[in-house]
Parts: C-alpha cells; sequence; structure tokens
C-alpha cells in the first residue's frame, strides 16, 4: 500500500512525531488533515509540509471525547473523505502511583484511551460504508511493558492495544486495516510535557528520552510500517525491543529486571 495521493488526517501533528510525520507525509502528495489543540503550532507545521494548500487544519481535544462526531464531519468534509486516520495524541506521566491524584489517572485515560477511541469510533461509519480504510495506532513499548513512573501512562496504553486487536478482528471483512506503532525512547518534549502526580507537567527531559530515536528517523520508519500495512511495530533501541521479546518469554525474568530500575 501507498499514502500518495491518500488523505490521511493525523492528530498531535503540532510538534515531536506527529510533526516529522506531517512533514514527511506531504512529500508524499498526500491530503493532510492536522490537528492539536494548538492552533498557532498547526499552522507552523502547515507552513512547512511541501504543498501546504494540500493541507487542512482541523484543531480538537481528545479530552473532550464526547464532542469528536462534528470534528469528524468537518474532516471528511475537507476532501470528500478520509484514508487514513493516524491516532498519535497523547500525553505522558511521570510520577510514582501512590503520588498520583485520581485526578491524574482519569486526564490520562480521558486524552489518551477514550479520546483516540471516541475519535476511531466517530469515524468508523464511514470506513465501513467505503468498505476501506487504516487506523494507525502510536501506543508505546510501554503498551507491552509496565515500567515505573508510568503506571497509568502504561494502562492507557495496553488498553489501546486491546482495543485495537479487537476492532481488527471485527472490521477484517470491510477492508480495513489497524496498525499498532510502538515507539521506545524518541527525542520529543514528551517527558518535558509528562504529567506529575500533581497535574502539573514534569518540565524536563528525561535522559533516555533525550538520547532516543530523532523524531524524523522515526516518522520514516513509521510510515514504512503503515505501507507494509503492519499490524505492529516495535520502533525502539535494541535494550527496548529485547524488552518486549523477554517479556513474552521469560516474564519473570523482565518483572526482576523491570524492579531493579530507578524510581527516583
Amino acid at each position: 500500500m501507498t499514502v500518495k495521493n491518500k488523505i490521511v488526517w493525523l492528530t498531535g501533528a503540532s510538534s515531536g512525531i506527529g510533526k516529522s510525520l506531517a512533514i514527511l507525509l506531504s512529500c508524499q502528495n498526500t491530503k493532510l488533515i492536522l490537528s492539536s489543540r494548538n492552533e498557532t503550532t498547526l499552522n507552523e507545521v502547515k507552513s512547512l509540509c511541501l504543498f501546504p494548500e494540500n493541507v487542512k487544519i482541523l484543531p480538537l481535544d481528545l479530552e473532550d471525547y464526547e464532542n469528536l462526531s462534528d470534528k469528524v464531519s468537518t474532516a471528511i468534509a475537507f476532501f470528500g473523505g478520509v484514508d487514513i486516520l493516524i491516532n498519535n495524541g497523547g500525553i505522558s506521566q511521570r510520577s510514582l502511583a501512590k503520588d498520583t491524584n485520581i485526578s491524574v489517572d482519569k486526564r490520562l485515560m480521558d486524552i489518551n484511551y477514550l479520546g483516540t477511541v471516541a475519535l476511531t469510533k466517530a469515524i468508523l461509519p464511514h470506513f465501513v460504508k467505503k468498505n476501506s480504510g487504516h487506523f494507525v495506532v502510536t501506543t508505546s513499548i510501554v503498551g507491552k511493558i509496565g515500567t515505573p513512573l508510568r503506571s497509568t501512562y502504561a494502562a492507557t496504553k495496553h488498553a489501546l492495544h486491546g482495543f485495537f486487536d479487537s476492532l481488527r478482528a471485527e472490521v477484517f471483512n470491510n477492508n480495513i486495516k489497524v496498525t499498532l506503532v510502538c515507539p521506545g525512547f524518541v527525542t520529543t518534549n514528551v517527558s518535558k510535557n509528562a504529567l506529575t502526580g500533581d497535574g502539573t507537567p514534569q518540565e524536563t527531559m528525561d535522559k533516555a528520552t533525550a538520547n532516543g530515536i530523532h523524531p524524523d528517523r522515526f516518522a520514516k520508519l513509521m510510515l514504512k510500517a503503515i505501507q507494509a500495512e503492519k499490524e505492529e511495530v516495535y520502533i525502539a533501541g535494541a535494550k527496548e525491543k529485547l524488552g518486549v521479546y523477554v517479556k513474552r518469554f521469560y516474564p519473570k525474568l523482565l518483572s526482576k529486571m523491570i524492579c531493579k530500575l530507578s524510581v527516583t
């Protein structure tokens, strides 16, 4: 499958992976719909695209998941349809479970899980009607492995795997594809924006994040996985990838390894 001449809707498009992916997709002669909460930064990303005349801006807030149907109608109206929805929006966490207010747990679940699911369900009838479509979801390696300071973040990503694995089976006969993309550490502002126990941003970059994959390289690997219609792909460093397989075959060993990680 090629993304050339496809209509692609991308959430979380204002920075990081989303920004790099938007710029890369624009070089593939796609028609793009870019979404995030920040309209100003979305327009900045649009200006960096190769064919900005083929880019539409659609601000939305995934936390407002009960009011996304109108956004879907607007997105479809831009170019007469949508071929690929890339669910890339979300927020991370850096706090111990015992120190995390339940309101923070709820916010993470509202944005990462319910917002993504609500947008997916809202556009699903459109995909079913035209008997084609592709859902791409940015989850995380912690969607496969839970690690310290990310308890609810990991829970939201695990939940996405459960939902989209089930959805894939339900829409198989409608020629609708599902690709789960699991990043490891990527050099973005994800750790700076991560919520702490009281809901405020951490505002500092983790060392591991700073040493992660550059988002431009990540976007190229992600696009390759999308075009190959992969069901699930891990785009991460060797240690992070190894962790997924150790979890699968030697779960007790991985548990011991994770328990030795610093939680400070």
